[in-house]
């Protein structure tokens, strides 16, 4: 059996809305490739409009893996992720396919090309978690996330103030080990586990905000408020880690009565939008990316520029 670091694996990111659907399935259907989702949302079953999952009948016949794969209610952490998606990637070279993991969600990614290791059984003080957790429900992790900010700007950055377990997480380990959570992970990354292939789609700005506030316009004409009615009535609380997806908490402040509709919406804008300029961020700082930026080609050019780059990478190898 060939070693994992021999085995190829090819990564296609980018900002929310900057089209990576569309030439992962170019790229699937010309490499034999399967498709692993690398989107932090679009694990949850039932949450299909505000996610911008790509429906069954629009996947040409490719292979999606890690997506609907639990329910709004659960917990999910990036070592879930992690596992499940290093399991479904050895399969699919089983059967001789090439997996392509596409997402905007840099954590997933970041933990299958620099994997570390966090003894979770170690690293635990549950009396502190405990008083953590009543504070967190007291604001809903404005005080929790200020404290991290504090001692952890990096990790502040990524994780955002309504995503409880994380950020309890994150102050939990300081605690006990005195470092911060950003430190141990990088103290603790291990060697590439793939012979990595790693490409980027990137456009200009405002043309990329152009077409987050179209797409936010078709969901809500697709029914997003009504999907996250039905998934409150399904007794999926609003504090659970899948409303605090964007658009989700949103349209919860206008279900209950916090906020007008067309300021819910113009929110769930806003907030994609801070969301993609992080995206950046988080990407750029990576070395290996092969960009390939949509205001160099012609659109129906954009997939035959991604295989091109594709094998030119691989025979450089």
């Amino acid at each position: 059996m060939k070693d994992s670091s021999d085995q190829p694996l090819v990564i296609l990111a980018g900002p929310t809305a900057s089209g990576k659907s569309e030439v992962s399935l170019a790229l699937a259907k010309r490499f034999g490739g399967e498709i692993v989702s690398a989107d932090s949302m679009q694990i949850y079953r039932g949450m299909d409009i505000g996610t911008a999952k790509l429906p069954l009948a629009q996947r040409q016949g490719v292979p999606h893996h890690l997506l609907d794969i639990i329910e709004p209610t659960e917990s999910f952490s990036v070592a879930d992720y992690a596992a499940l998606a290093n399991q479904t990637i050895a399969d699919i070279h089983r059967r001789g396919n090439l997996p392509i993991v596409v997402g905007g969600t840099g954590l997933y990614i970041n933990a299958l090309i620099n994997p570390y290791n966090l003894n979770k059984q170690a690293i635990r003080d549950p009396a502190y978690r405990q008083i953590l957790k009543s504070q967190f429900d007291i604001d809903q992790g404005v005080t929790l996330h200020r404290q991290l900010q504090a001692i952890d700007p990096q990790a502040a950055q990524r994780i955002h103030p309504h995503d409880g377990q994380r950020l309890i997480r994150a102050l939990e380990v300081y605690r006990v080990t005195n470092q911060t959570i950003s430190q141990l992970q990088q103290h603790n990354e291990q060697p590439p586990a793939y012979r990595l292939v790693f490409l980027a789609l990137t456009m200009d700005r405002p043309r990329l905000y152009q077409r987050i506030d179209a797409r936010v316009e078709e969901m809500m004409a697709a029914g997003l408020a009504a999907e996250v009615q039905s998934l409150l009535r399904q007794g999926v609380s609003p504090q659970c880690q899948s409303m605090q997806g964007i658009g989700y908490r949103q349209m919860v402040s206008w279900l209950q009565g916090e906020t007008s509709y067309e300021q819910a919406v113009e929110w769930i804008k806003r907030d994609t939008r801070r969301y993609a300029k992080r995206q950046y961020t988080w990407f750029k700082r990576d070395s290996r990316i092969i960009w390939l930026s949509r205001e160099d080609y012609p659109e129906e050019e954009i997939p035959k520029q991604a295989a091109a780059m594709l094998l030119n990478a691989f025979e450089e190898e």
